[in-house]
């Protein structure tokens, strides 16, 4: 068991060529097969570490929220959670791979976990619980329910923290709202007893419990999933998706500036009369210091 509680987490991270940086976050470089290969394989016992899944609002609040940016940086995995992101990494010449977070979910509860091992749920309502546990023929699911405002409730954080020390499975779903799902995640990371893999899902479970309805495939593949919900919840997404979710775009055309005005300063910096002038100058401060070395001789 120690063994296991002292596999490192960060042997595997995201480094070098192995994530992209696109708009304010870092996303790794591997398609939904990949994401999920690494997910099933990752021992059951290791140290706690968890997934986050971003999306459209999650980089629109990126940039005011400095929480939710610290929260990303201890992510262990960082897939893309949008379509829409996905089309505009394409615009401008990246390719940020689409791992949606409802997905993931899916795949794990179709085809990985097995209905007698232990599930942990932080978030969720008794209704959404009771359908997927009936649904996949689940007989361990443990469940922790937080009040609502769980940001600004250090408590209730740490009590979910403890349910999941105390209730240890291989995935932990957090179910419970961005920045909120990401904070408990940190505090499992820092009480250092907590095992198993955190997935930052939102309302995944809500579309395998039946509560809410997915947009049909033509609308994914159409980049239309926002409008689906949208056109199912009015009154609570219209905010998100018609007044934040546009920011987006000039999130995206501030970034594509600095990056031409960066790829232009390296041009610049890298052309021949530049490399010519730099060795130059480097030749001067090379004899300059051999002469000091001689008249301090």
């Amino acid at each position: 068991m120690a063994d296991m509680l002292n596999f490192d987490t960060n042997s595997d991270r995201r480094r070098g060529s192995r994530h992209v940086w696109f708009l304010n976050s870092a996303f790794d470089k591997i398609g939904f097969d990949t994401a999920v290969r690494r997910i099933t394989e990752r021992p059951a016992g290791a140290g706690f570490a968890f997934v986050v899944t971003p999306n459209v609002d999650h980089l629109v609040r990126l940039e005011r929220d400095t929480v939710l940016a610290r929260l990303y940086a201890q992510a262990w995995l960082t897939v893309c959670d949008s379509r829409v992101l996905e089309l505009l990494g394409k615009v401008s010449g990246e390719t940020i791979h689409i791992s949606p977070g409802s997905d993931l979910t899916a795949e794990l509860f179709d085809h990985h976990i097995d209905p007698h091992e232990t599930v942990t749920v932080i978030g969720g309502d008794a209704d959404v619980i009771e359908a997927v546990k009936v649904r996949y023929g689940l007989r361990d699911v443990r469940w922790h329910e937080p009040p609502m405002g769980l940001r600004n409730k250090p408590e209730a954080i740490a009590e979910a923290a403890q349910f999941v020390a105390d209730n240890p499975a291989r995935f932990v779903f957090f179910c419970v709202g961005s920045p909120q799902q990401e904070l408990v995640a940190e505090a499992c990371l820092d009480r250092g007893d907590c095992t198993g893999l955190g997935l930052c899902v939102g309302a995944s479970l809500d579309f395998l419990g039946g509560k809410a309805e997915r947009a049909p495939v033509w609308m994914q593949e159409a980049r239309l999933e926002w409008l689906h919900r949208l056109i199912q919840e009015p009154r609570r997404m219209w905010k998100r998706y018609l007044v934040d979710g546009p920011r987006i775009f000039m999130l995206w055309r501030r970034w594509h500036k600095t990056r031409r005005d960066l790829q232009a300063l390296e041009a610049q910096l890298s052309s021949p009369e530049q490399v010519k002038q730099r060795k130059l100058h480097q030749r001067i401060r090379d004899l300059e210091t051999q002469l000091a070395d001689l008249n301090n001789r």
